[in-house]
């Protein structure tokens, strides 16, 4: 899968979002190293601290189904004219799995660019620094 067929299914995403509080759809699109794709958008709620965003989703959704050292690329994609960065939880839970994952952030025209998760956290905290504990 080309990066732009991701950012392209990432946008298909915010049609799903459920964003009646923020108006702010969000939709991801994060890729395996075996080619299998995993979709989220944002889920929010009343109770604004059980809100998930689209990254989370799309995460967990890997997760569940066995994918927690192959992940390669996650695309998201919102409909504003500004990049969509993922927020600090979500770079925090990537974190766990992929410290250098690439990321492509998007505008609504689906134009985007790539960074990588340990350039948006140069000194995140992740399994490594519990090995010592253990």
């Amino acid at each position: 899968m080309t990066d732009r067929e991701l950012v392209s299914l990432a946008h298909t995403m915010l049609e799903r979002a459920y964003a009646p509080y923020s108006h702010f759809p969000v939709g991801a699109a994060l890729l395996c190293r075996d080619g299998q794709v995993f979709t989220g958008c944002n889920v929010e709620n009343a109770a604004y601290g059980q809100c998930l965003c689209a990254e989370r989703t799309a995460l967990v959704k890997a997760v569940s189904e066995g994918h927690t050292s192959d992940l390669d690329t996650l695309a998201v994609i919102s409909r504003g004219d500004e990049f969509c960065w993922p927020c600090g939880a979500c770079r925090q839970m990537l974190y766990e799995f992929q410290p250098n994952l690439r990321i492509l952030v998007a505008r609504s025209d689906q134009t985007y660019k790539e960074v990588t998760l340990d350039q948006l956290m140069p000194h995140g905290f992740g399994p490594k620094h519990l090995k010592e504990f253990q």
